[in-house]
């Protein structure tokens, strides 16, 4: 299947449900290995724009991508989600490299994430409301727009429709889509905002499950990859692919473990893009990625900044870009597609504070 084939699937593949897409998403990063880029066009979402219980439509269907660099139909540690996951990023400058090997130390910040996390942490007064409102608007291309419409509530419920006023029914039937791997990393990012980011960042990488081993022993590192890589394998021989998949190490590792981090700083930045600690957290976290670059930009009259996330974090395969608040880091815009092209996704969202009384009783 080569890349074409992928973006026409994507066109006809259903949106993922959240929990779907979450059992994708999870392990998702180790598709990435020194055999080559893999042609991928989507891997996840910026801002959760999955609509949840479509009963309308028809399951989604999951692509792979392997560790060897090839796209594939099943499950294992490449698993692929390919629906409405949206991925940004942008040819990029990058900066010094981050150390080599399973490790997840903090290297030199981007000082334009950190000045406006410490703006943002700084003019943090009494938080309004008990929940953040996210409503996402995606146009992929060949396909019409769609609105959803997310609840991420403080104490950690998930709720989210594709029409306003069917919010309130949904919290009223404990339509909760949340899981633990949500929790993880909107408590990483709130750690991140004022905590020591060596920490901050296992934290987040190790809120999915993955073979790194962050922390422990090289023996119990060594145990991890091999038993990723023995199911990698024994899913590749299913496909015909008799090579053995290869454990990466350098730059390729330590891409993948930045992939992780960046994935899931924005997935949390997802569900608190209203709460000014989980963005604080999250830009200090993206700040220790040296394929992110950061430029000042202008959207609708207003000063933002353009994070772009280099393709070497997706292996040459896709560029996220991610549009935010100058000021205040609220996310305006992000944008998929392949390296240097047209992007395949375009997503615009607004975010607010809310009480979820208010949300349930339709006075939003």
């Amino acid at each position: 299947m080569d890349e074409m084939d992928l973006v026409s699937q994507l066109k006809e593949a259903a949106p993922l449900r959240p929990e779907a897409y979450e059992r994708a998403r999870m392990t998702l990063r180790g598709a990435m290995t020194e055999s080559g880029p893999a042609p991928v066009q989507e891997m996840a979402p910026v801002l959760d724009a999955a609509p949840a219980r479509r009963k309308r439509l028809s399951g989604p269907r999951n692509r792979r991508v392997g560790i060897l660099g090839k796209i594939t139909i099943g499950a294992g540690i490449g698993a692929l989600a390919a629906a409405t996951a949206i991925v940004l990023v942008a040819p990029s400058t990058p900066r010094p490299a981050a150390p080599t090997g399973s490790t997840s130390q903090a290297p030199a910040a981007n000082i334009k994430l950190v000045s406006l996390a410490t703006d943002i942490n700084a003019s943090d007064g009494s938080l309004s409301g008990d929940a953040s409102l996210v409503v996402n608007t995606q146009a992929i291309v060949g396909r019409s727009p769609y609105v959803t419409y997310s609840l991420y509530t403080d104490s950690g419920e998930y709720y989210v429709t594709d029409t306003q006023n069917a919010l309130p029914g949904a919290i009223a039937g404990h339509d909760n889509l949340a899981e633990d791997v949500n929790a993880r990393e909107v408590a990483a990012a709130r750690y991140a905002a004022t905590g020591n980011l060596d920490t901050a960042r296992k934290q987040m990488i190790n809120a999915t499950p993955n073979p790194f081993g962050l922390g422990l022993s090289p023996a119990e590192q060594k145990a991890a990859w091999d038993k990723a890589l023995a199911e990698e394998a024994r899913i590749l021989q299913q496909k015909g692919v008799k090579t053995p998949p290869k454990r990466p190490t350098g730059k390729a590792l330590q891409g993948l473990i930045n992939n992780h981090l960046w994935t899931n700083a924005v997935d949390a930045l997802a569900r608190g893009a209203a709460n000014p600690k989980i963005r604080a957290g999250v830009l200090r976290l993206i700040s220790t990625i040296p394929d992110v670059t950061v430029k000042d930009s202008t959207t609708g009259g207003q000063p933002t900044l353009t994070l772009t996330a280099g393709s070497a974090l997706f292996q040459g395969s896709a560029e996220q870009v991610l549009t935010i608040n100058a000021k205040t880091g609220m996310p305006i815009r992000s944008a998929v597609g392949a390296p240097g092209k047209k992007p395949d996704s375009v997503t615009t969202f607004k975010a607010s504070r809310v009480s979820v009384a208010d949300v349930k009783a339709g006075k939003f």
